[in-house]
């Protein structure tokens, strides 16, 4: 079964180790590379831009760094496909070509210019999430302690997102924040790689709140590998994957719900989801409780729909 996954760090681990080679049969540092992919039947990974925490004053330059990576080696191989408009998302889906999306995870390094907005999206980004854990000039993220929402000038950043067609995502925003961006986006937005606080309580997992409104919405979840996202306390197991997957249904999400993996971004995994290559046992699981039809909206068809109304035609 074909399968698009919202989220990996591949290129962070590239940036840390210019040695990696992600065309490699046999490279063991990635859980995401071009032969895993294809063993997974992955036709289509979003690649996340995210800096590491050592780096305390992130530039624009920084983000350069990691778009030059993806195009010099990840794309100059022409079993890669970018994925960038409406067109190229049917030809990777349905060709023979993999398809690869870049997205930005952390805004810091824009620093509300909105030159630099348009040069991400000119460069291929399509998709930014405005933070990670902590805050930015634009928003709080999750384990920021004073848990604010957006500025003035994150809200402005949301309509400029809104009018250039840079999709959204709400993974790692504050709770605050994340009301703020349902409030001031005109347009469906995704939590890449969040799953259900009703199961696990994370504070990096949605309640049934923000859920509900994703739903509403049309924007799309995307159920995540983390160990420490799916079960807090013992060991985290493809059962509990499926655990957020039935809550999620459970509160008439079976249409928005999607992949977003966090391989690459993760340092234990669960048994059964150790790479790309392994998300097949978990498409089996899935048919074990889920009609046919349904399971192929969560491995790819939710993910297809979404971006295929919302990515530009040209």
């Amino acid at each position: 079964m074909k399968v698009i996954d919202g989220h990996c760090d591949v290129l962070l681990k590239m940036y840390e180790n210019p040695a990696i080679d992600f065309f490699d049969p046999h490279v063991n540092a990635l859980d995401v590379s071009y032969a895993k992919m294809v063993q997974g039947g992955v036709k289509l990974q979003f690649f996340a831009i995210y800096l590491p925490e050592r780096i305390t004053q992130p530039q624009f330059d920084h983000y350069l760094e990691y778009i030059n990576i993806f195009y010099q080696k990840l794309m100059r191989d022409p079993r890669m496909r970018q994925v960038k408009k409406r067109a190229d998302l049917e030809a990777a889906l349905t060709g023979n070509q993999t398809g690869a999306m870049l997205t930005l995870e952390g805004a810091d390094a824009l620093q509300g210019n909105p030159l630099y907005l348009r040069t991400l999206y000119h460069l291929g980004v399509r998709m930014i999430g405005t933070t990670w854990n902590y805050a930015n000039w634009a928003a709080d993220g999750v384990l920021e302690p004073r848990q604010g929402g957006f500025t003035r000038r994150g809200k402005t950043f949301i309509k400029d997102c809104n009018d250039l067609g840079m999709l959204l995502d709400a993974s790692h925003l504050s709770e605050a924040a994340f009301w703020d961006l349902a409030g001031a986006s005109a347009k469906p937005f995704v939590a890449t790689h969040s799953n259900a606080r009703a199961v696990c309580g994370h504070p990096r997992n949605l309640n049934d709140g923000q859920i509900r409104e994703l739903i509403r919405r049309d924007g799309r979840i995307g159920v995540t590998f983390v160990p420490w996202f799916v079960q807090q306390g013992g060991l985290a197991s493809m059962d509990g994957v499926l655990k957020h997957v039935e809550h999620i249904c459970s509160l008439g999400g079976s249409g928005q719900l999607v992949l977003g993996s966090d391989f690459d971004g993760i340092d234990q995994w669960i048994p059964g989801l150790e790479h790309a290559g392994k998300i097949p046992l978990l498409t089996e699981a899935l048919l074990r409780r889920f009609p046919e039809e349904l399971v192929r909206g969560f491995m790819y068809r939710n993910w297809f729909t979404f971006l295929h109304r919302h990515l530009p035609v040209h």
